[in-house]
């Protein structure tokens, strides 16, 4: 096979996400964990290490777009810095995929992890959320059961002058300003430095080594996807894929994001011969389920885990379903969304990062509501 641009960055994503894999079972960066920590016992350490790793992209971004070296507010998958401002379907999709992450025992990337790990319980979640991923991406499910509430809700910021939904840009807007890169990157740095001062702030994370790792490597894989997608490197790969009779799927500026690539995935293995479909988004799974199988078996840590009972397979099986839906209604999951698209100060990414701590806390809230009604 001719080692083309188009396979050295897939080979690249590859490799990223297998060490964001290992690094993830090492640490336990678990999103879930972070807000059940967080709800159950007040330990914030996992989840300032969820906003460390956004913090990190953050600044990643920052300096990659002060640089020149790329720019995010043009075509990216998914459109981040769209001025379509889908809010309800944010919302929705967000609280749908918190609530789903609760029942199936992590978010998207903690299923690749698990299953790195031997757990067949969330083996089971990610082929339930592959399944309903591609239905909501390459079938009619979506433009039949939500894209017309979505299309009838949905802001167009552009008629009211604000050229996309960046947290700068929206501030223009709102105090009748001319948007402009000079604004947008002066309210970048003041929010991640808002957001660097709540994460130093706790001794819990400060205290933590994994803590620390975990959303460091996490937040600059967010930054290398960027830059390997959206620098001179991506530019030669769309160039590629212009030229190429078997055209590359999803040949856009990108970074890492979990619950759309389920789908993708989906999709190639049924078409297994054509290696065209294989895409980044395929390649990122393929890679943290590879780098967590190698960490576990180098540290001795695989472990094959089953259901407990039928009610637990009931509950994981619901948790596959919503964050299959959820997670593409909502454009993201826990890093597709709270850490890649809050890189790029979308204000549909704050809300859905929003949303799913709200729908992953409430359903904590009940699970352990109903276990004292049980008992």
């Amino acid at each position: 096979m001719e080692f083309t641009i188009h396979n050295q960055i897939l080979l690249a994503v590859f490799v990223i996400a297998a060490v964001m894999g290992a690094v993830a079972n090492k640490t336990n960066f678990c999103t879930m964990g972070a807000v059940s920590d967080w709800v159950n016992i007040g330990d914030t350490g996992r989840m300032r290490a969820w906003v460390f790793a956004m913090t990190v992209a953050l600044i990643g971004v920052i300096a990659l777009e002060a640089g020149g070296a790329v720019n995010l507010s043009g075509e990216t998958f998914p459109p981040y810095r769209t001025a379509n401002f889908a809010w309800l379907r944010y919302l929705v999709g967000g609280l749908m995929f918190g609530i789903g992450m609760t029942l199936g025992s992590g978010c998207g990337n903690k299923t690749l992890v698990r299953v790195g790990s031997g757990n067949l319980k969330s083996l089971t979640v990610l082929a339930i959320a592959m399944i309903f991923s591609y239905l909501m991406l390459w079938t009619p499910f979506y433009e039949k059961l939500f894209h017309p509430w979505i299309a009838a809700t949905t802001i167009n910021l552009a008629q009211h002058g604000v050229p996309t939904q960046e947290v700068g840009s929206v501030l223009s807007g709102m105090f009748g300003m001319q948007p402009s890169r000079t604004l947008n990157f002066s309210v970048a740095v003041v929010v991640a430095l808002g957001m660097l001062a709540f994460v130093l702030k706790s001794s819990d994370f400060r205290g933590s080594f994994d803590n620390i790792l975990g959303g460091a490597v996490i937040g600059l894989a967010v930054v290398a996807g960027w830059y390997l997608t959206g620098g001179v490197m991506g530019q030669a790969w769309k160039e590629y894929a212009e030229m190429a009779t078997d055209i590359p799927s999803r040949v856009q500026v990108q970074s890492f994001t979990f619950i759309s690539p389920m789908g993708d995935t989906a999709r190639y293995l049924l078409q297994p011969a054509k290696l065209s479909l294989i895409n980044f988004g395929v390649m990122a799974l393929a890679g943290v389920i590879a780098g967590s199988l190698i960490y576990a078996l180098a540290t001795k840590s695989f472990r094959i885990e089953w259901f407990a009972s039928v009610r637990d397979f009931v509950n994981h099986a619901a948790g596959g379903v919503l964050m299959g839906v959820g997670g593409v209604l909502s454009m993201g999951c826990t890093v597709g969304q709270a850490i890649t698209g809050v890189s790029t100060l979308a204000i549909g990414s704050i809300l859905t990062f929003l949303a799913i701590v709200i729908g992953a806390a409430g359903t904590m809230k009940y699970q352990y509501w109903k276990m004292m009604q049980e008992a």
